[in-house]
């Protein structure tokens, strides 16, 4: 089929021109005199991302799975008990691993579509009073509802409530698209990978610990660690070496990528994020008359929208339709929202342009597959909304 393939599933994302030809490089001794300035720079850029000047950042050859493995393995011992919330297929995931790796699981249910329920982490924290948990989990951005959470409201009422815990949270699909505050919400651990607001190929586990979780790792968790070690980690990262062969290209990558984002300066991103979601939200419910899985305006997540079809349409056919004719890939809804909504994203290097397509795809693929959809109607929905509002600060310039 002539022509690129659109791609607007929520990761992986499109990776800039300048990134893939960073990534064009000769193999390299990663033992060598000169590879340390390669490793530091990418640490001391993520820092810039994570906002802190006290967290530590590590860079693991995995995806951001391989992260909420070593968030766990690393600061608890086994049996511990974890409070979590599950409203979307990627907080149940980490649910999941949790149980399967041993430790105990007190899980506050939602209706998917909702956000993290804050009074409900309130309460439970308060009634812990022997301080049974040791760590709470909360996913910033769920990905398969096209949710964001309140993390900062987590944390006071961590404060509020005097509780010990470990704060550690999931910002795959959020980390460099969404504003995160490593530092001022004193998060213990915090989770990513490289495959959706740092605009890189998957294979990269992108994460971030503060010095309290690193401090259990020395002293008190036993749960047993391997690969994912944070020490391991530390002892060769100080001197800009890893413990194993790191997977050298996507370093590269991740270089030119923190570059990028600070030429476009961080908040412009969240506010450019912001905007292109306006657009989206727009053309799907003032043009589309639809409904974003999402339940309330504050929980709309800025780098995917879960658009859901009306009863009696299947929203695979219309991803399927979109991919087979018009080349367009479209998220899938997944487990308890499968069939029932497509997911578009909008994060890393995107633009109103490139969006257009994916909304224009979209509507030929819904009108195909039966939907009462207005031809055009989202185009000009969002059209109307991004000539209206501004995608940054005036004055600034973008850096993609």
């Amino acid at each position: 089929m002539a022509g690129r393939n659109g791609l607007f599933v929520p990761g992986p994302t499109n990776i800039p021109d300048r990134v893939l030809r960073a990534m064009v490089v000769p193999m390299e001794d990663h033992r060598s005199p000169k590879f340390p300035k390669l490793t530091l720079e990418c640490l001391a850029g993520l820092k810039k991302v994570f906002k802190t000047t006290t967290g530590t950042p590590f860079i693991f050859p995995s995806s951001g799975t391989g992260c909420w493995e070593a968030a766990l393995t690393n600061c608890l011992s086994p049996g511990d008990m974890v409070l979590v919330s599950r409203f979307g297929q990627f907080s149940h995931l980490w649910i999941d691993m949790c149980h399967r790796l041993g430790f105990e699981a007190q899980v506050l249910e939602c209706e998917w579509g909702e956000g993290a329920p804050v009074d409900r982490y309130r309460a439970a924290l308060a009634a812990d009073t022997g301080h049974k948990i040791k760590a709470v989990l909360v996913t910033h951005n769920e990905t398969a509802t096209g949710v964001t959470s309140d993390v900062a409201a987590i944390r006071r009422v961590m404060d509020e409530t005097g509780h010990p815990a470990f704060l550690m949270v999931d910002a795959v699909s959020s980390l460099a698209s969404i504003d995160f505050r490593m530092d001022e919400w004193k998060v213990d651990v915090c989770v990513s990978g490289s495959q959706k607001g740092l605009m890189m190929p998957a294979g990269l586990g992108i994460t971030c610990v503060s010095e309290k979780a690193l401090e259990a790792r020395r002293s008190s968790a036993k749960q047993p660690r391997c690969y994912f070690d944070y020490l391991d980690m530390l002892a060769q990262n100080k001197n800009g070496y890893f413990p194993y062969t790191p997977a050298l290209p996507l370093l590269y990558g991740l270089k030119e990528a923190l570059i990028a984002l600070e030429e476009e300066g961080l908040e412009n991103v969240f506010k450019r994020h912001a905007y292109l979601a306006g657009g989206v939200r727009a053309a799907v419910q003032e043009g589309w008359k639809l409904n974003v899985c999402a339940k309330k305006p504050e929980w709309y997540s800025d780098t995917v929208s879960a658009v859901v079809v009306p009863e009696g349409f299947d929203a695979a056919k219309v991803i399927d339709r979109a991919f087979r004719r018009y080349n367009l890939s479209l998220g899938a809804g997944l487990s308890k929202v499968a069939g029932k909504v497509f997911r578009i994203g909008h994060l890393g290097d995107c633009n109103e342009l490139m969006l257009m397509s994916a909304i224009g795809g979209a509507e030929l693929a819904m009108i195909d597959c039966g939907l009462p959809i207005e031809p055009g109607s989202g185009i000009a929905a969002a059209q109307r909304y991004w000539r209206a509002h501004e995608a940054r600060a005036s004055g600034t310039t973008g850096g993609m």
